[in-house]
């Protein structure tokens, strides 16, 4: 497995973490895959404040896709860069078809977890390879979680990922959290995916800069750390998490875009 792959540990680990403790997220197989898969976490990876932050990006990720669903059922939903999330069990909505997507190496352990059915299946992608895009599945709507992954693709990689989705889908929806490139150029020093092995990042300061030529555009902002979240955690956590990630240093580094093309 590769370095970009192994990030995907990352989220797991804190998506585990805090689903052990009641709050936040409800992740049992995060816990189960964790336990069986874990290896010792050191350093920034272990940090608890990131954890919480892992967490809630998902729980925003499951209710943003949760509601896309409801709004139309018959939607394909596409996860690119899916590493071992679960998040095609967390969420209450069922649509017509969930392809999960990720390397071949990061699949196939996959598989060891989770079965196809008819309404859920597992495709090997690159998400830079936009032959393999302009092969997936056929719809008229599509959903597209692109969670922890926006920063391994180039500009001009998201931009082609992108013109393809337009031309192959007749409506598109996608939530994407990005790095600023001040976020970037900081993951350097200060980024837990620099305990495996990932030194190069991309930003994104101008989403409008990205989309131009484009008929994808930008629909929202969410925030990563939203007050109903933040208020499970507890005490002197609460008050520190609050103080160091709720604040307009935070959004300098890293936000939450909602893109669409109706």
């Amino acid at each position: 497995m590769n370095n970009v792959n192994r990030t995907l540990f990352i989220p797991l680990y804190g998506k585990a973490r805090v689903s052990k403790k009641n709050i936040i997220l409800s992740d049992p197989y995060a816990e189960k895959i964790w336990e069986k898969e874990a290896f010792p976490v050191k350093g920034k990876s272990a940090s608890k404040w990131l954890a919480y932050n892992m967490a809630m990006r998902a729980r925003i990720f499951d209710e943003w896709t949760d509601s896309m669903i409801e709004q139309d059922p018959g939607s394909l939903v596409l996860h690119i860069g899916c590493g071992l999330d679960s998040r095609c069990l967390r969420v209450k909505n069922h649509p017509k078809l969930w392809l999960d997507c990720d390397f071949p190496d990061v699949i196939s352990m996959r598989r060891s977890y989770y079965e196809e059915t008819s309404i859920y299946q597992m495709r090997e992608l690159n998400a830079s390879d936009t032959e393999q895009v302009r092969a997936l599945p056929d719809s008229n709507n599509v959903i597209v979680i692109l969670e922890g992954i926006s920063m391994y693709l180039t500009n001009g990689q998201l931009r082609a990922l992108f013109a393809v989705l337009q031309e192959k889908y007749g409506s598109v929806h996608i939530l994407m959290d990005i790095y600023t490139v001040f976020g970037a150029k900081a993951s350097r020093y200060k980024n837990p995916i620099n305990d495996v092995g990932v030194t190069t990042v991309y930003g994104i300061d101008d989403i409008s800069d990205l989309l131009k030529g484009l008929q994808i555009r930008f629909k929202a902002e969410h925030s990563l750390t939203p007050p109903d979240l933040v208020n499970e955690l507890k005490g002197s956590d609460k008050t520190f998490f609050k103080l160091m990630f709720t604040g307009k240093m935070y959004k300098k580094i890293y936000r939450l875009v909602e893109l669409e093309r109706l």
